[in-house]
């Protein structure tokens, strides 16, 4: 196996260690522990920040050892302007016509860290390979102008209005190399920045296998005789949990299924009346909970288009269980298409329909599972992950 480089970073606007913190950083997390457990000497560097809507101080700047990895510490600045960042980030989401100067100056009222590029200009020198991502922070598109020269994107790209700012092609276009999760996403950044694909690299993150316990779940919550779809994750417009909601209510009042509807994760939701009794919302929950709530589920329901991997549905079929997903986006239905491991939809009709055959056929139901899990098996071991991380590093 290819071995990583000796020194490594990696660069991301908050640590994963907790339950509010998303799959972008659990994923940068995730690599930089397997690159120090092969050996490399590895360094995180994050800011002070855990909530991602008011990025506020709240853990104290300096090192910490977290396993394998050294994780640094750095203040976020307190010069942001949030207001004159919102309404350029609304202008933006409107596709609006946007100057260069003003995506600088949203870039600049994002989170930022003058600590934390301080640093790297000082030490960054000592490092191989430089890590760092998502591609939305003022943080990343700052950091990645310090070396260039070894600094590889790992940027969990999805096709939103965000992605066609200027200063985005500029972020792409001035790093050494990319690191992606999957191949829709690698093709949009092509289309889109016109990158040398042959410094493109196709990691994606490693799952272990788990047990789970199908028939405790339903037990501890009262859900024996009920079929019930599950989503996991934050709760946000975003993640088109509204969407899910609304469909959702209709299907049940058009076809007098008693489906339910399970939810782990964090954030706010205002379901239809109608649908409100229908839905154990459970909050934030251990992953042996959350993973025994996917195996009894009928299917696993993710109505996001902006995803570059989605570890939950492959945590999902790994529990044995199917996928219903939004069309909409790029690497869901890529995901169910080569694994034969899931259903996807554009609209409600094709919602319902899809639906409706999990529900009425179990043996579809079962081999779309089996079908899902050994893709998973296949191409997201730990193993495999590990040899495309470090020829990418390499």
């Amino acid at each position: 196996m290819t071995r990583p480089p000796p020194r490594v970073a990696f660069v991301s606007p908050r640590f994963a260690d907790g339950p509010t913190v998303g799959g972008a950083e659990t994923l940068l997390r995730r690599l930089a522990e397997r690159t120090a457990r092969a050996g490399s000497q590895v360094d995180f560097l994050t800011t002070c920040a855990t909530n991602h809507f008011t990025w506020a101080n709240e853990l104290p700047a300096g090192e910490r050892k977290v396993g394998d990895l050294t994780v640094r510490y750095f203040p976020v600045d307190d010069r942001r302007d949030v207001q004159t960042f919102h309404q350029i980030q609304n202008r933006i989401s409107q596709f609006a016509n946007v100057t260069k100067e003003d995506e600088l100056l949203w870039h600049r009222h994002n989170v930022n860290s003058s600590a934390l590029y301080e640093f790297l200009r000082t030490e960054g020198h000592r490092y191989d390979r430089i890590v760092m991502g998502p591609y939305l922070f003022g943080l990343i598109y700052f950091a990645a102008q310090i070396h260039p020269d070894r600094t590889v994107l790992l940027p969990c790209l999805h096709d939103e209005c965000f992605a066609y700012l200027k200063t985005i092609r500029e972020l792409f276009l001035g790093v050494s190399g990319w690191i992606f999760n999957a191949e829709p996403e690698r093709d949009l950044a092509a289309r889109l920045y016109g990158i040398d694909t042959t410094r493109a690299h196709i990691v994606g993150m490693g799952l272990d296998t788990f047990p789970t316990d199908p028939a405790g779940f339903r037990q501890r919550h009262k859900l024996e005789d009920t079929p019930f779809l599950i989503y996991s994750g934050r709760r946000e417009p975003m993640k088109g949990t509204p969407l899910l909601l609304d469909y959702l209510d209709v299907f049940r009042q058009r076809t007098a299924r008693p489906v339910s509807l399970v939810l782990t994760g964090t954030g706010p939701f205002d379901p239809p009346s109608s649908l409100a009794p229908h839905i154990r919302d459970l909050g934030f929950v251990d992953e042996s909970e959350k993973h025994s709530a996917m195996a009894a589920a009928t299917a696993f329901c993710h109505p996001s288009v902006n995803e570059s991997l989605s570890i939950v549905i492959l945590e999902s079929w790994l529990a044995g269980t199917p996928v219903l997903v939004h069309a909409g986006g790029n690497v869901m239905p890529d995901h169910c298409r080569r694994s034969n491991g899931g259903l996807w939809f554009r609209n409600y009709p094709e919602f319902e329909e899809a639906l409706m055959l999990l529900l009425t056929q179990p043996d579809l139901r079962t081999r779309l599972a089996q079908n899902g899990r050994q893709y998973v098996l296949d191409r997201y071991g730990w193993d495999q992950v590990d040899e495309r991380l470090f020829a990418a590093l390499a």
